[in-house]
């Protein structure tokens, strides 16, 4: 593949992807948490328990954009704050069985609308987009 077809697929895949993202943030429930505060939950479920830092710098976020996230997160019972014991200055946050909760029911709604629609697509293609997740998972790291 020449350099310009990679450049073509790229520029694809991008848009098809930023398509898709902005799709299923509109089929969130509008009392659904903030897009943070899933991203919060999220990495927490992915990671385990993180600093406030490692949260920020994952998410690709300025500490103190997240840092009002943390507390709601904590005031809701969501996410529970302990001293880093590699750290005493910091802390480490950690995904409560209310967080896992709310997260797995945001993930759900959307699930169940995505599932929806691959009833448009044949076998084929939706073993294609599965393997196209597993690639562009890869990516994503």
């Amino acid at each position: 593949m020449t350099p310009e077809q990679r450049r073509a697929v790229a520029e694809e895949t991008r848009g098809a992807v930023t398509r898709l993202a902005r799709r299923l943030r509109a089929e969130r429930p509008p009392d659904a948490l903030s897009n943070n505060k899933i991203g919060v939950l999220g990495h927490l479920y992915r990671c385990g328990p993180s600093s406030p830092g490692e949260i920020t710098a994952a998410e690709r976020q300025q500490p103190q954009s997240l840092t009002r996230v943390f507390a709601e997160l904590v005031a809701a019972g969501l996410v529970r704050r302990t001293p880093n014991t590699a750290d005493r200055r910091g802390a480490v946050l950690e995904l409560t069985t209310e967080g896992t909760d709310a997260l797995r029911r945001d993930m759900a709604h959307r699930d169940a609308w995505l599932a929806a629609a691959f009833d448009d697509l044949t076998d084929r293609e939706i073993h294609v987009l599965s393997t196209a997740a597993d690639l562009m998972d890869r990516l994503a790291r």
